[in-house]
C-alpha cells in the first residue's frame, strides 16, 4: 500500500458550482521524490476571487489551463506507476481536498483509484499526542506557498516525522 499525500487549491468552497484550479500531490517515502502538479481549467463561471487570490493566479490565468479530464486521467496514470498495491489519500483537510479529488475523478473518468475513503494528517496527530487541541504544522520543513506541491511535501515531511521520531506505524516503501 502506498499514502499519498494531496493538496488542492480550488476558487470556492464546493466542487461543480466552483473549481479545483490545481492540486500537487507526493508519494510518502524517505526521499519524497515523486511528485504530481496539475492546474485545471475552471468549469464553472462562478468563483470567489479572494478564493483564488490564496493561488496567486488570475481568472485570466486559469482560463488556459488543461482540460480537467486529461489532468485526471494523468493523475490516475501517475497514481498507478507511482504506488504500491492500493492507494491511500491522506491531506491536511481531507474534508475540503478529498471532496474535490473525489468529485473531479468520479465526474471526469468514472472512477476513483482512492476506492471512497481518504484520511486526515490532522487527527492521526491529534490521536497520536492525544489531545485534539494540538495542530502538527510545527512539523512541516517545507514552507507553505499555497502552490500545492510545496503544501502536500511539508505534509509529508510532518508525517515522516510522527513515523520517525513519535512511533506512528504507516508504511513508506
Amino acid at each position: 500500500m502506498s499514502y499519498i499525500m494531496v493538496d488542492i487549491e480550488s476558487d470556492g468552497p464546493i466542487p461543480g458550482d466552483y473549481s479545483m484550479i490545481s492540486f500537487g500531490a507526493v508519494i510518502i517515502n524517505e526521499s519524497l521524490d515523486k511528485t504530481f502538479y496539475g492546474q485545471i481549467k475552471p468549469i464553472s463561471d462562478n468563483y470567489i476571487e479572494e478564493a483564488l487570490q490564496v493561488s496567486g493566479f488570475s481568472r485570466e490565468e486559469t482560463l488556459s489551463f488543461d482540460d480537467p479530464e486529461t489532468v485526471m486521467l494523468n493523475f490516475e496514470t501517475w497514481i498507478k506507476e507511482n504506488s504500491k498495491g492500493r492507494p491511500f489519500f491522506i491531506s491536511d483537510n481531507n474534508g475540503f481536498d478529498w471532496m474535490f479529488i473525489c468529485w473531479y475523478f468520479h465526474h471526469f473518468i468514472k472512477r476513483n483509484p482512492f476506492g471512497h475513503s481518504s484520511q486526515n494528517l490532522g487527527s492521526m496527530y491529534k490521536g497520536l499526542v492525544s489531545d485534539t487541541f494540538q495542530n502538527f504544522k510545527h512539523l512541516r520543513q517545507t514552507k507553505h506557498t499555497h502552490h500545492p506541491v510545496d503544501d502536500a511535501k511539508g505534509n509529508a515531511e510532518a508525517l515522516l516525522h510522527m513515523k520517525k521520531e513519535m512511533g506512528l506505524k504507516i508504511p513508506t516503501k
